[in-house]
């Protein structure tokens, strides 16, 4: 049998004690994001960048009506304004711990994009579909070699088999113009 403990308690006991005791004492001095409470007795207010999905609520972004990416879009990267719930308290980019009503921009949310460098898509598209074969949509976008090299391609292809990639490309523009042409009719 084990020896007794003094306070009665034996060894196994005491331990389990002692563990309780200290999960309670970590328990009681951290906040829920694992922070050191305050000194004041509160908890310490989290990044409103840190804010869990539910807290907040972030605008859509403006869209480019031409080239169908955010307006701000700089580096593969737009951001948006992000508002967090009425009665949340967190702490803004400045690190000033403000309390929010919901009608306060708290933080601004990256978001991906592509760079498109003022080039249209509707333009691009449509260069691919009719002078796609040409290599027109390359030289549009930027790229010139690969332009040439489309031209080079095709222009080979037709001397080699007397015109039948041009007339697949063209018939593929036919059937496709009919198609239109058909779903604006229904």
């Amino acid at each position: 049998m084990a020896a007794a403990w003094p306070s009665g308690l034996s060894a196994p006991e005491a331990a389990t004690a002692r563990l309780l005791g200290v999960l309670w004492f970590v328990s009681v001095t951290t906040g829920p994001w694992g922070a050191v409470a305050t000194s004041a007795g509160g908890e310490e207010s989290p990044k409103c960048e840190d804010l869990k999905v539910g807290q907040y609520i972030c605008k859509d972004p403006k869209i480019n009506d031409a080239t169908q990416e955010p307006v701000n879009c700089t580096n593969y990267t737009a951001h948006v304004s992000c508002f967090p719930a009425p009665n949340i308290t967190c702490k803004d980019s400045s690190g000033n711990e403000t309390h929010f009503t919901g009608n306060e921009v708290g933080f601004f949310k990256p978001i991906s994009c592509r760079n498109v460098n003022g080039y249209s898509y509707k333009v691009a598209v449509a260069l691919s579909l009719f002078l796609g074969w040409l290599g027109a949509d390359r030289f549009y976008l930027g790229y010139p070699a690969l332009g040439r090299e489309t031209v080079t391609r095709e222009v080979k292809g037709f001397t080699e088999s007397r015109g039948f990639p041009l007339f697949c490309d063209i018939f593929v523009v036919i059937i496709f113009v009919l198609w239109i042409g058909k779903l604006s009719r229904d």
